[in-house]
């Protein structure tokens, strides 16, 4: 690339004198409050850009140290605070593989309706900001609208809309009622529908179409070098989901396609997105018509699970179990081992990484967040582009800053 010197024919000045620096965010905003880009601008041009992140510190690896495997979900809740039911999956997946336990068939339905719930829940609000990002107000509306009813569902299962610290080590806070059921059919009849008009409203949107294609581009061999995961990968053809490849839960029960495109642009990851929704209303459907009965946790006498109320006011197990992990200094033990263990997060590959010592309280906790991942990928992204150009690329790597200072 020819320098700025050499471009305009003047001897000598260095390129920086050409430059400009524009701090993009944190309070713009498209980056949400919490993320900050110093840009190094040629007029409209982006020459450099260094993502500056800090401003949502929150400690939660150090904290996972610190609270035990049942307390520690709480944490989780708010990391990306988008989908916080797939990360208490998540946690839970690598607490369960590192103590060697394994969960009723009712309680992988259960953790699958939730976590693809959630990936719904993540996809409406990352489509609906990117799309309202350039201009698209109404597409965002309908976005927030089937956002509400994922919140309401949740609300009715566990009490908490936002964060919901639902799963426990061996288990759930509650099983799934006829309610939430009734709930969760209502939702699904009608997404499809909506996700049509939505699509409808954009796909042929001239002013969207520009704002989106060519923009960001992203090969299928740059995403496997950067080590990008979920739909930004699968927008540039890395055809990887954790839920196929490395099935865990109940996903190998499930019919559905990893959906993938080829362009690697923004409107590829916006369209991915879109197409997994409605592979997540169909994951949902399935596992409705077919949940096992039986308990949803592993029960007292393993003094691993938390028991229910019922237990604890009726049984002397479950009174003991109840005592010996909440109120003791036994609790229960995992083996001294480490282990990792991922999900197929909203947003990718979502891992963590635990030492156990013998004791209730990891030794060491260390998280694979997708957001970290994909911000770095952001200013190979950028460069070349313009300024308006930022907006959109942040938008469709859907970067939850909450995962970035860990």
């Amino acid at each position: 690339m020819a320098s700025l010197s050499e471009t305009v024919g003047v001897a000598d000045p260095t390129e920086q004198d050409y430059l400009w620096t524009l701090n993009f965010g944190p309070q713009h905003p498209a980056t949400h409050t919490t993320l900050r880009i110093v840009l190094k601008l040629d007029g409209e041009r982006v020459v450099d850009a260094i993502p500056d992140i800090g401003y949502l510190h929150s400690g939660f690896e150090k904290i996972g140290e610190h609270l035990d495997y049942n307390q520690y979900v709480t944490v989780t809740d708010r990391m990306n605070y988008i989908s916080p039911m797939a990360n208490n999956v998540a946690w839970h997946h690598a607490v369960e593989t590192l103590a060697g336990i394994e969960i009723t068939p009712r309680c992988k339905y259960v953790r699958v309706i939730v976590a693809e719930l959630a990936r719904i829940s993540d996809h409406l609000l990352s489509t609906g900001a990117m799309g309202l990002d350039v201009g698209a107000f109404t597409f965002f509306l309908y976005a927030f609208y089937m956002r509400e009813k994922i919140y309401d569902i949740f609300e009715t299962l566990c009490g908490a809309r936002f964060t919901n610290s639902y799963t426990r080590v061996g288990g759930v806070m509650h099983d799934i009622t006829p309610l939430v059921i009734e709930k969760i059919r209502s939702f699904l009849d009608e997404a499809p529908k909506t996700f049509g008009d939505m699509q409808r409203l954009v796909n042929r949107n001239r002013i969207f179409i520009d704002r989106m294609k060519g923009v960001g581009v992203l090969t299928q061999e740059e995403a496997v070098r950067y080590c990008a995961t979920g739909p930004v990968a699968r927008a540039s053809g890395v055809t990887r989901d954790l839920r196929k490849d490395e099935p865990y839960l109940a996903y190998e029960d499930f019919d559905f396609d990893v959906c993938c495109a080829r362009a690697g642009d923004c409107f590829a990851r916006y369209y991915v997105r879109m197409a997994e929704m409605l592979e997540s209303v169909s994951i949902v459907q399935q596992a409705l018509e077919n949940l096992p009965a039986g308990p949803i946790d592993v029960g007292p006498e393993d003094r691993m699970a938390l028991p229910t109320k019922e237990q604890v006011y009726q049984t002397i197990e479950g009174t003991i179990t109840h005592f010996e992990l909440t109120m003791s200094n036994r609790g229960f033990e995992v083996p001294n081992d480490e282990s990792y263990a991922a999900i197929e997060s909203p947003n990718g590959e979502l891992g963590f990484y635990l030492v156990g010592d013998g004791s209730d309280v990891a030794y060491r906790a260390r998280c694979r967040p997708p957001s970290f991942i994909h911000f770095s990928v952001f200013p190979y992204l950028i460069r070349g582009h313009t300024l308006s150009d930022v907006v959109a690329v942040l938008g469709s790597l859907n970067i939850i800053a909450a995962e970035l200072d860990r």
